[in-house]
């Protein structure tokens, strides 16, 4: 398997005109018109409601067509999607696709990795894509990673700054991630190492939720740290994360000086207390509609292959929103300064729980995993 660096220059051929593939619709018969390659998502129980991860996903489907979130006017028949209610619907959702056609079949997450590597090495003329995953290994499964540790250390950094702004002498700050496993560990180990490149010896707690969908867990646990002290909460866990943000919201209404962190998308809109003051002080953009526009351009110039793309952010796969005027000029200053620093290889940051538990200061016991 090769190994590839996506660029801009890559991404930016979804403004092109696009011809090439034959067109079906979602029964898998050929359709009339400009010819485009047609794809089905499929996701975890969350779906595209989840204002985050897959969210961003199928924007990047609703980009490629040139539709919009309010204005999905083909889909159904050049793209679609079904949500998974459990685990046991992975592989019969992907069989289901299969069969109809579909010239691209996108899942994203870990957790389809199995089901899809099962499916995928029965259906070698199908192409396949999956998001968070480099391990499949079939020539017809194309596999898109994020650098996610880099985006992360910067909002940590962002937390970081904002408590010293505040005034804040010994901030503590939180962790929330869905599912333990290697890609949500590179969120977190990101973000630790962020926060301590500017407070050495913060305290930092973390709490998994073991799953996706549940936000009340997430407005539990940070309800506790907020009333414990704690003055940011990190959440990268799907649909689960609304839950730090809802509980934030609550608290900046009434005066309380916390705040959320948002992941994937930008969540400042899902912050909103007021009509212009949100509880997400900043968001760790992962671009994971970068992803989408290129596997579906790889199928419509037939370039496809089984390749592993690596969105990192020197190919501004990851990054920081600053839609919050609570990110302060001098902040962004200082967050765009470590960025290049970053992209330039002047500042490393690990992205696995073992190397960064090597680092002066960083916490023991977590409960982060690389497996």
């Amino acid at each position: 398997m090769r190994r590839i660096l996506l660029i801009l220059a890559v991404i930016a051929l979804s403004a092109m005109v696009f011809v090439g593939c034959q067109r079906r619709d979602s029964a898998g018969q050929q359709a009339t018109g400009v010819d485009l390659p047609t794809v089905m998502l499929l996701t975890d129980a969350t779906g595209i409601d989840d204002k985050s991860f897959n969210a961003a996903a199928w924007r990047g489907i609703l980009e490629f067509y040139g539709d919009h979130w309010e204005d999905q006017r083909q889909r159904g028949r050049l793209y679609d999607i079904v949500t998974a209610q459990t685990q046991d619907m992975y592989i019969p959702n992907l069989r289901q696709a299969t069969d109809e056609g579909y010239d691209l079949i996108v899942t994203t997450g870990f957790t389809w990795a199995d089901a899809l590597a099962t499916v995928a090495a029965q259906n070698p003329q199908q192409n396949y894509l999956i998001v968070d995953v480099d391990w499949v290994g079939l020539p017809n499964v194309l596999q898109a990673v994020f650098a996610e540790h880099e985006g992360s250390y910067l909002v940590g950094v962002a937390a970081a700054l904002k408590a010293r702004e505040d005034g804040i002498a010994n901030p503590r700050f939180g962790f929330i991630g869905g599912v333990p496993g290697a890609v949500i560990t590179k969120f977190q180990v990101g973000y630790i190492q962020g926060i301590l490149s500017i407070f050495p010896n913060a305290q930092i707690l973390d709490y998994y939720a073991n799953d996706w969908g549940r936000p009340d867990l997430a407005k539990t646990q940070a309800m506790n740290w907020y009333d414990a002290g704690v003055y940011a909460i990190y959440s990268a866990a799907g649909g689960t994360g609304n839950g730090t943000i809802a509980q934030a919201k609550e608290y900046r209404e009434i005066g309380r000086n916390v705040w959320a962190i948002g992941v994937d998308s930008d969540q400042h809109e899902e912050g909103l207390f007021t009509a212009t003051d949100s509880a997400v002080l900043t968001s760790m953009l992962k671009r994971v509609e970068s992803a989408l526009i290129y596997g579906l351009n790889a199928v419509n110039n037939n370039t496809f292959r089984g390749d592993v793309i690596v969105l990192d952010m020197q190919a501004d796969g990851v990054g920081y929103s600053t839609t919050n005027p609570a990110m302060t000029l001098t902040m962004i200053n200082q967050l765009e300064s470590i960025k290049y620093q970053i992209i330039t290889g002047q500042i490393h940051v690990a992205s696995t729980y073992a190397e960064a538990r090597l680092l002066p200061g960083f916490p023991q016991n977590l409960l982060a995993r690389d497996d």
